[in-house]
């Protein structure tokens, strides 16, 4: 059928045209009033959403605490949900899973172009400095100390082959040194803070949780240097759009990453 008339004045409908127009507003104003619509708005909406974040729990407990204080406090409608992630890989498989919108991972090195794979773009924000951490009643928090004092001593990590702390394990050898051997492993940055802090033991932690804890656990730092900066990145799916909440906590990231972590780029 014919749906349109070319007239003088213009194009107009014809009847055939004007019962689909009818038919089609009431089709779009079910829609508008059905879930559909409401979820397609709500997601393009960027003072509002969900979004799910996949964090180790080494940036979990340091810079994500400022990244989500800020972007909480300047959106407080979006729903953010934190899903732990204890052994990152350079996989991600939550994100290929659609499980999570981003992730925060500490990276061996920089990728290339911004790329870690064919499937997954990655930023990095700024490079997180290790350093070597005594409780304040610790025996060796005023001495002059090395690494080489320190193998035989009790040690509280992650496993040294989880991809933060084999960072670690490389400063040792890079000395000549074997890595320490570990009493106790955990990816519990609580339990490791509350036991260096009461002095037995030693770990090595990144400079953006020691800023956040080194008051409140009575921690020291030791004046090693470990040469051990990895970058803290964050990492998406190439070929997925995001929707605006997401594109601002990126905005929030890089904006914490620019002026308050204490190992910027």
């Amino acid at each position: 059928m014919r749906l349109l008339d070319r007239t003088p004045k213009g194009i107009v409908t014809t009847p055939y045209g004007e019962a689909l127009l009818v038919r089609g507003r009431a089709a779009f104003d079910e829609l508008r009033q059905g879930i559909i619509i409401r979820d397609i708005e709500f997601i393009a909406d960027p003072s509002a959403g969900e979004l799910k974040i996949g964090c180790p729990e080494s940036i979990a407990a340091g810079f994500l605490v400022s990244v989500l204080e800020k972007f909480s406090r300047d959106h407080p409608r979006v729903k953010l949900h934190v899903v732990p992630v204890y052994t990152p890989t350079m996989e991600f498989p939550e994100l290929h899973d659609r499980k999570i919108d981003l992730a925060f991972a500490r990276l061996a090195k920089d990728p290339v172009d911004g790329r870690l794979s064919e499937e997954l773009n990655a930023e990095v924000l700024f490079n997180d400095r290790y350093s070597v951490v005594v409780g304040d009643k610790s025996k060796w928090a005023r001495r002059k100390v090395g690494l080489a004092d320190l193998v035989d001593e009790p040690w509280i990590m992650t496993p040294l082959d989880a991809l933060g702390d084999s960072f670690v394990a490389g400063a040792f050898r890079k000395h000549g040194l074997e890595p320490p051997s570990l009493i106790i492993t955990t990816f519990s940055i609580h339990l490791r803070n509350n036991l260096v802090g009461n002095g037995e033991f030693i770990t090595a932690l990144p400079r953006s949780v020691l800023q956040i804890y080194r008051s409140a656990h009575v921690l020291r730092e030791l004046p090693i240097e470990l040469s051990v900066r990895p970058p803290v990145a964050i990492v998406t799916l190439r070929n997925r759009t995001l929707t605006p909440v997401v594109q601002l906590f990126i905005q929030c990231a890089r904006e914490i990453a620019k002026f308050s972590c204490p190992a910027r780029r």
